[in-house]
């Protein structure tokens, strides 16, 4: 009885178009963005800004953009960081060569330029799927860093290849606090989001949802292939790109391509498989839970009195048994197992 929707009616289809139409959603979402823009940045601490919820944020926008082309289009991904990187150096040095480029709209060039690369490299996805796309994807990996390192112009000829990043300033206003740099990122973060949420209910995400589960069939009844896959892999790439470069202006605070390494891409790759494949909700669910991990097991292993070098390898373990336990008994993750719950209560207290 709390969560039904009776007694809820739709008298135009512009109300029945709506993102949220139940009125329990919209109440839900309109309480959480008023706590994440108001009460968490009058109560949280620096540490709390610095060590968990800017970070949760950008990897949720980076599990999106993945989630975007794997969960919606059905191509599977293993670059999701050389993506980053290409945002965040793209980003770096639009803000360095041109003279008074605003920071929003570098980040927005930065997204541009990943997804350019992104459709590149989704070439091979019009002729090859599943695993041999992956190690496509993968080699994208790898030659992203690779040009990085070798090539000293993107990293402005540093010796050690680490760069700080310039400061964030937007209208006269400098972003130089964790608690402001919280507030610029979740506001990228909830626009980035809210389009997505958007695009995947649109022809465009109906056209991706044809493409993964039957790309044949997909062809048969009018959908372009090419145009497709390939959109697909630039939208993702953009998300990955601007989630790349808040990573390294509001999160390290440095620019180096060491920090976009495979370790990096096979975490997003995890959090949209404990948190949901092909949920909007399931990438934010994913990244709280890789980003909480370690601190919860870190918290455990003090508490017990077990020496630190097995926070690590604890780590990987868990992680480990919780992405099979995820794919044997629930594929959809997180996000299915919150559909589930608001499917009892629109029941609830009757029996099913």
């Amino acid at each position: 009885m709390i969560y039904r929707e009776a007694g809820q009616f739709k008298t135009s289809y512009l109300e029945d178009g709506q993102i949220f139409p139940i009125r329990q959603d919209r109440i839900a979402v309109a309480l959480l963005l008023l706590i994440a823009f108001v009460v968490i940045p009058l109560a949280a601490t620096p540490y709390f800004f610095s060590a968990i919820l800017i970070p949760f944020l950008i990897l949720s926008l980076a599990a999106l953009g993945l989630n975007i082309l794997t969960g919606y289009a059905g191509q599977l991904s293993l670059g999701t960081a050389a993506f980053m990187a290409v945002g965040a150096f793209a980003s770096y040095n639009f803000m360095l060569r041109v003279e008074g480029m605003p920071v929003l709209l570098a980040f927005v060039l930065g997204g541009i330029c990943a997804a350019a690369v992104g459709i590149v490299f989704g070439l091979p996805s019009l002729r090859i799927r599943g695993f041999y796309l992956a190690a496509s994807t993968l080699a994208t990996q790898f030659f992203v860093v690779w040009c990085l390192t070798k090539v000293p112009w993107f990293t402005n000829y540093s010796s050690s290849g680490v760069i700080t990043a310039q400061q964030v300033e937007i209208l006269g206003f400098t972003f130089d606090t964790p608690a402001r740099k919280y507030l610029l990122v979740l506001s990228i973060v909830c626009l980035l989001a809210l389009a997505a949420k958007n695009m995947v209910r649109s022809t465009v995400g109906r056209s991706w949802m044809a493409v993964r589960d039957m790309d044949v069939a997909a062809e048969v009844i009018g959908f372009r292939l090419m145009r497709t896959k390939l959109t697909a892999f630039a939208v993702s790439s953009f998300y990955c790109g601007v989630a790349g470069a808040l990573y390294a202006y509001c999160y390290l605070g440095t620019v180096e391509p060491e920090a976009y390494n495979l370790d990096l891409s096979f975490r997003i790759l995890f959090m949209i498989i404990i948190g949901g494949v092909g949920s909007i909700l399931g990438s934010f669910l994913g990244a709280g839970f890789i980003v909480l991990l370690p601190i919860l097991l870190s918290f455990i292993v003090h508490a017990t009195g077990l020496p630190n070098q097995v926070t690590s390898n604890l780590e990987l373990m868990v992680f480990g048994a919780l992405i099979i336990f995820f794919l044997i008994v629930e594929p959809h993750g997180l996000a299915r197992l919150w559909q589930i719950g608001k499917e009892k209560l629109r029941l609830w207290p009757f029996p099913h």
